[in-house]
């Protein structure tokens, strides 16, 4: 470690490395409680995350302005390392503990953010015109950051493309209604679907880890039990009194330690028999809209027909129109020559009343 770099803040906790294998398992890379530290480089401006078990360097993890530490329980949190390929975990003794850790791993976040951001504006100053104007485009020099990567997870902006739709008559609004009433709750249940599907994988993955830390507690309940059969032991001879002493002192720590981590696993078994719970009140709310949306749509069969029932009335009234229309025309060409007759019969007879 270069002399330049100064742990700056230090807790103790278990640490663990997720299953590369599985990338769903955790697996303890520390047999008890170690020392992990935040490093500041002064030379390079970074800040590191480092833990030894002995002389072996089990979290070496250099901080990123895109990194996030989450607790996922009250005394475990957990933190994704791009670079190193995994995501690094760590049980502590107290939420007091967790939460003072959280605090300085969002401080010294920032605070790299802050200095990467300052090498930016440093480089672009330091940029000459000869050097713009040369070569076209410039490229930025490396760092650690466009080296390794970032942790952002970009989705892409989606959009949706719908075509215009003609304005509803007076005689089909019900049905209209009803089709965007029927096109909610389809929505609606294609969304709970699909957190069905991501619940439903999660309630799987937490059974088959349940299991997997029900036997890791058996396993440590186990070795707490021969830890206290060889106290007891080596209460017994009194010829190592001190040595006797001192192993006691170890085993009552790994036991103390062992205790804590049961207690870490027992948290997390309550958490997944509460999102077990979650999924099946989530499994009724996606029955109940089932119901709902074959309710609307029997609801709306019956506006189709009497949709259907209207339009043929309405035509069969057109066409009644139609004909009366024809038939008063016929009416109105008939009495006009009826009148027309009448006119002449009027002329002729005043002409023969003077001549008479």
């Amino acid at each position: 470690m270069q002399q330049l770099e100064q742990p700056i803040f230090s807790t103790r906790a278990h640490v663990f490395q997720i299953d590369p294998n599985t990338k769903k398992n955790w697996v303890p890379t520390s047999k008890h409680a170690v020392t992990v530290s935040y490093f500041y480089d002064s030379t390079r401006n970074v800040y590191r995350i480092i833990s030894l078990d002995g002389s072996k360097a089990i979290i070496n993890s250099t901080i990123t302005p895109n990194m996030t530490f989450t607790k996922t329980s009250q005394k475990f949190g957990q933190w994704a390392d791009s670079r190193a390929n995994t995501v690094y975990g760590l049980g502590f003794s107290s939420e007091h503990h967790l939460s003072k850790f959280a605090e300085k791993f969002q401080e010294f976040k920032e605070a790299a953010r802050l200095a990467k951001e300052k090498s930016q504006e440093k480089m672009e100053l330091t940029s000459t015109p000869s050097q713009e104007s040369a070569g076209g485009d410039l490229q930025s020099p490396l760092t650690p950051e466009s080296i390794n990567g970032t942790d952002d997870e970009r989705t892409p902006d989606v959009t949706q493309n719908s075509e215009p739709r003609p304005e509803p008559t007076q005689n089909a609004l019900p049905f209209s209604h009803s089709s965007a009433i029927s096109k909610h709750w389809e929505a609606e249940l294609a969304t709970l679907k699909g957190n069905n599907a991501k619940l439903t994988a999660a309630l799987l993955e937490s059974t088959a880890n349940v299991k997997q830390w029900k036997q890791q507690l058996a396993a440590y309940q186990e070795e707490a039990e021969r830890l206290h059969k060889r106290v007891t032991e080596l209460e017994c001879v009194s010829s190592q009194a001190n040595a006797v002493h001192t192993h006691k002192s170890e085993l009552n720590q790994t036991i103390q330690e062992l205790e804590e981590t049961l207690k870490v696993k027992e948290e997390e078994i309550e958490r997944l028999k509460q999102e077990i719970d979650n999924a099946r009140e989530l499994q009724e709310q996606r029955d109940s809209l089932t119901q709902k949306l074959q309710e609307v749509e029997i609801r709306n069969k019956d506006l189709e027909g009497q949709l259907s029932d209207l339009e043929q009335r309405l035509e069969k009234s057109q066409n009644e129109q139609e004909a009366f229309r024809n038939n008063l025309k016929t009416l109105l060409e008939i009495l006009d020559g009826k009148i027309f007759e009448l006119t002449e019969l009027r002329d002729n007879l005043a002409k023969l009343l003077e001549r008479s």
